[in-house]
């Protein structure tokens, strides 16, 4: 698949209030919601971070804009320990409640802030709320992404099609069975509500991984800090993790690094 072998892609989504505030500003005024994802970095980034350090992993952390912009040291942080930052919208809002002047300013407001930040452009760029507009894709290839994870339709990469031509732009699916929040979110105002056991969560996703590194895919996991930064959901990652790097041939890495490392081979295998 790679020159590295499987690679396993463990992505951070850090919304923090933003998955409140997106949804209703009002919010913002109900300060028990906001700490719920308040604890995403205050609490869960330092975890997330020290369990990374010790398996010696980059990753990517998805930030929206605005958090760039709320929480310098927490970016200070993750760049300091060599993770990449990738664009998730500046707001957080639901594209299809935006018009497409609305959805053209949280690309520019979030591709800014991220470049003011850590001083590149992001290279790539997943959603909120898993939802595209008709003009999201062109924005991807007008702001010139290098890799895309949002859809669900496959588990491998690929080239995504834009306007019926093949772009290089790199997609990485996943699944709402490779995210966190489906079985850890609980919130009285966010959909969902449930709890599961970390063991089953567990049992789910490494059986999900032996059954793609059989099939020679890939493995794309969506986590949010404030979700997966408590103490037993972050025992289900340390498990993964030690799972997956006691099979060979396991790339365990940054969105951009591995997709630049695949895209030579889609594109020699695209017509």
């Amino acid at each position: 698949m790679t020159s590295r072998g499987f690679p396993l892609f463990l992505t951070f989504d850090l919304d923090a209030e933003t998955m409140w505030t997106a949804r209703d500003p009002a919010y913002a005024q109900r300060p028990i919601l906001m700490s719920q994802g308040a604890y995403g970095w205050k609490v869960g980034v330092p975890r997330i971070l020290e369990l990374l350090r010790r398996y010696n992993l980059k990753v990517t952390f998805f930030v929206p804009g605005l958090v760039v912009e709320q929480r310098p040291a927490t970016i200070e942080a993750i760049l300091k320990d060599g993770h990449e930052i990738a664009h998730h919208s500046y707001s957080h809002r639901w594209i299809l409640s935006l018009s497409e002047a609305e959805e053209r300013e949280e690309m520019e407001k979030g591709f800014d802030a991220i470049k003011r930040a850590t001083g590149y452009g992001p290279r790539g760029w997943r959603s909120p709320a898993a939802e595209l507009s008709p003009i999201s894709l062109d924005l991807l290839k007008e702001w010139g992404f290098d890799y895309s994870s949002n859809f669900f339709d496959d588990d491998s990469p690929y080239l995504l099609n834009i306007g019926g031509e093949r772009s290089n732009i790199v997609e990485l699916p996943f699944r709402w069975v490779l995210d966190d929040a489906p079985f850890f979110q609980y919130s009285i105002v966010l959909p969902g509500r449930t709890m599961h056991p970390p063991s089953s969560v567990l049992e789910s996703w490494k059986t999900e991984f032996d059954m793609l590194y059989a099939e020679d895919r890939m493995m794309m996991i969506g986590f949010h800090p404030q979700i997966i930064g408590q103490p037993s959901r972050l025992w289900v990652l340390e498990k993964l993790i030690e799972h997956a790097l006691s099979h060979s041939n396991v790339w365990i890495g940054r969105c951009d690094e591995i997709t630049d490392d695949l895209r030579p081979g889609l594109l020699a295998a695209a017509p």
